[in-house]
């Protein structure tokens, strides 16, 4: 099976499959990104615990925070459950997994509500939203609606950029990004951004896909934020584009959307750029303790809770 998927993949000398946008840059002309990183991680196992999963008990005015892996998420409050980006696929076309996620599907409790932040296929994966879908309503940006019709939610509510939806005493509110939300090269149309979940009196901020940008300072200003869920890795690209956010950056925008934790997401689990999957938390964490913040970095393991 690998040695038919590399002669498939030298072959048709494919670029990355995570994102819709395939413009070369000098980046791609200086480096080989399937002979350095997409071939060797064939022959990667897969890593992560495949222990059972016991979710804490969330009381009222507590919101339960557990990494599943990459950018997805899964959002606890006393009665309600509520994925984000949730994704569960072993490949993305050509670029496998190389993180077993923090909880198996059948491990999940009942979901009430679906978050998706855009439609790259990192972030929107369609069999793992038909396994999770049963009758409940699903949040998208604008645009975004017609890919997930079909596959079995109740309602598709589609946001703009900071329009709300309210949710049995839960906010939900679409949040500027700098990114691109195509899924082919055709619908360049398609809306993005990350999401604000408010409840109470916690307020959880999640980035979706962004680089840096000074509209993480009207975030802030908007919204005090008790966490923020952002994106450390994916930033040496194939493409040369600067789409994502270094370590770096992302504690520069942990510092203006004046939040109280960060939980870094986007790295570790799809090898979608050059830099190694271990580097981005090391990074994050000697970036932290350089500004005086560590103690406001909460680094979790896939399929571990953080309660606020």
């Amino acid at each position: 099976m690998v040695a038919k998927k590399i002669s498939h993949l030298l072959k048709r000398n494919q670029r990355p499959a995570h994102h819709a946008d395939m413009s070369f840059g000098e980046g791609w002309r200086k480096r080989n990104y399937l002979t350095e990183v997409i071939i060797p991680s064939l022959f990667k196992r897969r890593e992560g615990e495949r222990a059972a999963v016991t979710l804490p008990e969330i009381s009222s005015h507590q919101i339960g925070v557990t990494w599943i892996g990459h950018a997805s998420f899964l959002i606890q409050t006393e009665t309600k459950s509520i994925l984000i980006d949730p994704n569960w696929a072993k490949w993305l076309k050509i670029v496998k997994r190389l993180r077993h996620p923090g909880l198996e599907l059948h491990e999940l409790p009942a979901i009430d509500l679906v978050l998706v932040s855009h439609a790259h296929f990192d972030h929107l994966d369609k069999k793992t939203l038909r396994a999770v879908a049963s009758d409940q309503p699903i949040v998208v940006p604008e645009h975004v609606g017609e890919l997930v019709k079909g596959l079995g939610f109740q309602k598709i509510h589609e946001l703009q950029r900071w329009e709300s939806f309210e949710y049995d005493g839960i906010k939900i509110t679409l949040t500027p990004s700098c990114h691109w939300g195509a899924r082919m090269l055709h619908d360049q149309h398609r809306g993005f951004g990350g999401f604000l979940i408010e409840h109470g009196g916690r307020t959880i901020f999640h980035c979706g896909d962004s680089a840096y940008f000074s509209g993480f300072q009207e975030i802030g200003a908007k919204a005090d934020i008790t966490v923020a869920l952002l994106p450390i890795g994916a930033y040496d690209t194939p493409t040369g584009r600067d789409v994502h956010m270094n370590p770096e950056e992302a504690l520069q925008a942990f510092k203006e959307l004046k939040a109280k934790v960060l939980i870094p997401m986007h790295y570790g689990t799809f090898p979608l750029s050059y830099e190694p999957l271990e580097e981005p938390p090391q990074r994050l964490l000697a970036g932290a303790m350089g500004l005086g913040i560590a103690d406001q970095v909460r680094i979790l393991r896939e399929g571990e809770t953080a309660v606020f």
